[in-house]
Formats: C-alpha cells, structure tokens, sequence
C-alpha cells in the first residue's frame, strides 16, 4: 500500500473515473443522439464524474467505488433498456464507457478499504 492512494486527489483510480464521466457527459457534441440517449450520457456520466470527484477528496469512501460500479452497470445497459442501440456512436460510447467504469470501480474497492482501514486507524 502507497501512501499516494491514502492521500486526498492522488488516486488514479478516481482521477479515471472523472475521465470516463466527462467522456459521457461530452459524447452527445460529437454523436448522433436522440433525447433519450442524450440525457442518458449526460446525467449517468455526471454522476460517474461526481462520485470520482468526492472519492477523490475521500479516499476512504468505500460506497463511493461500489456506487461507481452500479452507475457504470447502469450505463452499459442503458442502451438496451432504454432503446439507443440504433444511434451507434451512443451505444458503443455507453458499452465502452459504462464497461471502463465497473472495471476501475471494482479494482478501487480493495484501495479504498485499504485507505478506509488506515483513516481509522490514526
């Protein structure tokens, strides 16, 4: 364990996670889109964002990185559920994005219970 992933805006994995919810909130500029899928990108990745931002400030958080991982469950099946699969570069974005962000939400888990275990331990 690095003292970098205990240390508040030093953790990779949610600096990747704000990545991957900006990529969705700003997907609908340069894509194809109906309304569905539009706010579908837009608030999903929003809140991919916003949760990588506060697990950021708090790297003990350990929600956090489980909400991450339902948040990017939600975006990849949002294509199916809510009926964009025709709009291509929505629904690639959707899989690809919603895919990355159940990856690094579960590979922050063990992080943050790690930096949850050391916050309680001072």
């Amino acid at each position: 364990m690095t003292e970098t992933s205990t240390r508040p805006w030093m953790r990779p994995h949610d600096w990747a996670e704000v990545v991957l919810g900006v990529v969705a909130v700003l997907s609908p500029l340069w894509m194809d889109t109906d309304n569905t899928a539009m706010w579908t990108m837009i608030v999903l990745g929003a809140l991919i964002a916003l949760d990588g931002l506060a697990s950021l400030a708090r790297p003990g958080m350990v929600y956090g990185e489980g909400a991450q991982v339902v948040l990017g469950a939600l975006l990849f099946l949002s294509p199916w559920v809510l009926g964009y699969t025709a709009f291509n570069g929505a629904a690639w974005t959707a899989w690809i994005v919603g895919a990355l962000t159940i990856v690094v939400g579960a590979a922050a888990v063990p992080v943050a219970n790690a930096a949850h275990k050391m916050a309680g331990s001072h």
